[in-house]
């Protein structure tokens, strides 16, 4: 994407804010060379209401978290990738699943370029949060207490979360 055609979008995503519209697009996930890898989905928060159940539905746009252990994605042990809820934007790959022992999906890494993350300072110690690239969707902490080599934990929320078998098609994106 072009930095001018960039701007134009985020100026219409500022145009709209300004009007009262909520927009789910929080960040832009960029790689190396700063180019922007994932095009945001814009949409109303009323469009993501009607898509999502009202628990998926404060989880993904108002940051809220999940009961430990409620999630059935912590038992899912087959081949396959895990995509967000909300757009379908592919976020995880079963092969970096792993049991933390938290209570949540746990992964040792993103797929590259489709989450984006930054400081959450909402309770007492400093977190990264992180959201998918796409629609901007909360879907968890990531932390330095993972398994070796990257000592990652990407302690994710399941309801922000679907999965698809290595053996099914992944589902369209979302528009």
């Amino acid at each position: 994407m072009k930095r001018r055609t960039f701007l134009r979008g985020m100026s219409i995503v500022t145009a709209l804010t300004a009007f009262g519209t909520a927009v789910s697009t929080r960040s832009i996930a960029r790689n190396s060379s700063g180019q922007i890898m994932i095009e945001p989905l814009i949409k109303t928060h009323k469009k993501w209401r009607e898509l999502l159940t009202s628990e998926a539905y404060s989880i993904l746009f108002e940051d809220h978290t999940e009961k430990p252990g409620s999630s059935e994605l912590i038992h899912e042990h087959r081949e396959g990738t895990f995509i967000c809820a909300a757009c379908y934007l592919p976020l995880f790959e079963s092969q970096y699943k792993y049991d933390s022992g938290t209570g949540w999906p746990s992964f040792t890494q993103p797929i590259s370029g489709h989450v984006s993350t930054k400081p959450d300072i909402k309770i007492i110690f400093l977190r990264t949060e992180y959201h998918c690239a796409r629609c901007g969707g909360h879907q968890g902490h990531v932390f330095n207490d993972g398994p070796p080599p990257r000592g990652e934990r990407w302690c994710n929320n399941g309801l922000a979360l679907k999965f698809v078998l290595k053996t099914d098609h992944l589902p369209a994106l979302r528009e």
